[in-house]
C-alpha cells in the first residue's frame, strides 16, 4: 500500500512521534493506522502525545558565541531534574549550535541535528526521557565583539539564565562584568530610545495617578512626574543603570572606562513569561497514582 504524506500526518498528530518515525511505522505495517499506533508504542515512540499538554516551565538556557555572533536557545522540561540529564544537556547543546545557521526559532525546529531536525529530535528525547519539553525561543546578536555569561551554569555554556553582550571596543573582561550586571539587574532595554513606548506610558500614568493623588499644585504634580520618568529611566536602561561593579558609575560610563561601547545585548532566563499551574498536594498525588 502506498504511504501518502496525508497519512504520516495523520499518525504524527495522533500520537506525536517525529516524521520519519511515523512513515516507519505505517511501512512496516503496509499503510495500518491501528498497527503503526501500536508498533509506536511498543517502540516507545508514541508516549510524547501524552506529555505534550503538561507545562515545560523548567528547562535549560544555551548560550553560543562564534566570532561576533551569538546566540541564545532557551529548551523547555516539565523538572529541574531533566534539565540536569546529561543527555537532555547534549541535545540544548547541539540544539543551540545549531541554531547559529539559522534566523528564527521555527527555521531552528527544521534544522538538522545529526540526521533528524531539530523538531523529531525533542519528539524523540520526550518519549525516552518521559517528559513534556518545548523548543521556546531563540535570540540572537551580532556585534565587532561578543561576549557570553551564564548564571547558575548546570554545565559549560548553559543554565537558568543567559546573557550576551555586544560590545564595539574594549576587551572580553569588561564584556562579561556589564553582562554579569545585565543577569543581575535585567535591564528592560539597552538606552532610553530602546524603550517600549507603552511600558513608559503605562508607568508615566502610574506616576501621575500617584502624584495627583498628593493633593498638590498641577505645576508641581508635573514637575514631580518629570523627576519620577527620569529615574524610571535611569533604572530601566541598561547604560544607565549604576553599575553593580561600581555603583559610583553608571554601566555607559564604566564600559568607556575600558575603552568599550555597549552596542546590544540579549536576557534570557529560563520560565520567564509561562504560566505555570499550581496544584495542592493532594492533586498532585492522585494525578501521580494515575500515571
Amino acid at each position: 500500500m502506498a504511504i501518502t504524506a496525508a497519512m504520516v500526518k495523520e499518525l504524527r498528530e495522533s500520537t506525536g512521534a517525529g516524521m520519519m518515525d511515523a512513515k516507519k511505522a505505517l511501512v512496516e505495517n503496509d499503510g495500518d493506522m491501528e498497527a503503526a499506533v501500536d508498533w509506536l508504542r511498543t517502540k516507545g515512540l508514541a508516549k510524547a502525545a501524552k506529555k505534550s499538554g503538561r507545562t515545560a516551565a523548567e528547562g535549560l538556557v544555551a548560550v553560543v558565541v562564534d566570532g561576533g555572533k551569538g546566540v541564545a536557545v532557551e529548551v523547555n522540561s516539565e523538572t529541574d531534574f531533566v534539565a540536569k540529564n546529561g543527555e537532555f544537556q547534549t541535545m540544548v547543546a547541539g540544539i543551540a549550535k545549531a541554531a547559529l545557521s539559522v534566523d528564527s526559532v521555527e527555521a531552528l525546529a527544521e534544522a538538522d541535528l545529526g540526521g533528524k531536525t531539530v523538531a523529531n529530535t525533542l519528539t524523540d528525547k520526550i518519549a525516552t526521557i518521559g517528559e513534556n519539553m518545548t523548543l521556546r525561543r531563540m535570540a540572537k546578536l551580532e556585534g565587532e565583539t561578543v561576549v557570553s555569561y551564564v548564571h547558575n551554569a548546570a554545565t559549560d555554556g548553559m543554565g537558568k539564565i543567559g546573557v550576551l553582550v555586544a560590545l564595539s571596543g574594549g576587551d572580553e573582561a569588561i564584556g562579561k562584568q556589564v553582562a554579569m550586571h545585565i543577569a543581575a539587574v535585567n535591564p528592560a532595554a539597552l538606552s532610553e530610545a530602546d524603550l517600549d513606548p507603552a511600558i513608559v506610558e503605562k508607568e508615566r500614568q502610574v506616576q501621575i495617578d500617584i502624584a495627583r493623588e498628593s493633593g498638590k499644585p498641577e505645576q508641581v504634580i508635573e514637575k514631580m512626574i518629570e523627576g519620577r520618568m527620569k529615574k524610571f529611566v535611569a533604572e530601566s536602561t541598561l547604560l544607565n543603570q549604576q553599575f553593580v561593579v561600581n555603583p559610583d558609575l553608571t554601566v555607559e560610563a564604566a564600559a568607556k572606562e575600558a575603552g568599550a561601547t555597549v552596542t546590544g545585548f540579549i536576557r534570557v532566563e529560563v520560565g520567564e513569561g509561562i504560566e505555570v499551574e499550581k496544584e495542592d498536594f493532594a492533586a498532585e498525588v492522585a494525578k501521580a497514582a494515575q500515571g
